[in-house]
């Protein structure tokens, strides 16, 4: 077997990883949408499907990895091609941990609807509603990164990641201002604070998942670094 040969079937089994982690990626951006759904209907139906997703999630990350071990095994890669296989391996862990965050969502919701909570009580869905659509959309822009291995869009995402920050504050300090003046919202306020932290931390695995592809394409850690001076590793 020549070694051309060799080199296209070794491109073909990365093209495929690449295609089954994006794969991952969207199912875990659907689950994300799905249970912030389901806490601004505060439906029970849609917060199982989004438990029901989960296993699916696990169960493709553990495929995923099986078949990463079987390559690296079998073609011995160096350089650029292993910095790929290591960086697919982290990027599957983080999207199974954002998974695992709209999964702590969806039970947070049925934890919410089976205390009876009326969802009369004035509490502040809505702001974790816009939390959430900002660390999606991180979470698209990163996974949009890692397709092309764009460094430009994996920048965008580190110097965005303080927007999620700073809505988290705010959600905490509205929720502790709820808390004081109307006792009835304390339980469900302890709740939504676990809730906007799971967002939060969305938003901090698509910031891993970006500081992957920079490792990938540059070959440089920049993890615990500033964003200036990642931009200057970068450049």
């Amino acid at each position: 077997m020549t070694d051309k040969h060799l080199s296209t079937q070794f491109d073909a089994e990365l093209s495929g990883i690449s295609t089954r982690v994006l794969e991952m990626g969207g199912l875990v951006e659907s689950q994300v949408a799905q249970a912030v759904y389901a806490l601004s209907q505060f439906s029970g139906e849609i917060a199982s499907q989004v438990l029901v997703q989960e296993e699916r999630v696990n169960q493709m990350e553990i495929d995923i990895d099986r078949d990463l071990s079987t390559i690296i095994a079998r073609r011995q890669p160096t350089a650029r091609d292993l910095r790929l296989l290591i960086a697919v391996s982290k990027t599957i862990a983080n999207l199974e941990r954002v998974g695992d965050e709209a999964a702590r969502v969806a039970r947070t919701v049925q934890r919410l609807l089976n205390s009876g909570m009326s969802s009369r009580l004035r509490l502040p869905v809505g702001d974790l509603a816009f939390e959430a659509e900002l660390a999606t959309a991180q979470l698209r822009k990163a996974l949009d990164a890692f397709a092309r291995l764009d460094t430009d869009r994996a920048l965008e995402v580190l110097k965005q990641d303080d927007q999620i920050d700073q809505e988290f504050d705010g959600l905490m300090r509205k929720l502790i201002t709820y808390m004081m003046e109307d006792p009835r919202t304390i339980s469900a306020s302890i709740d939504l604070v676990f809730v906007a932290k799971a967002i939060e931390r969305i938003g901090d695995h698509a910031k891993n998942l970006a500081e992957v592809i920079i490792y990938v394409v540059k070959g440089t850690d920049v993890r615990h670094n500033p964003v200036a001076a990642v931009e200057s590793m970068v450049r």
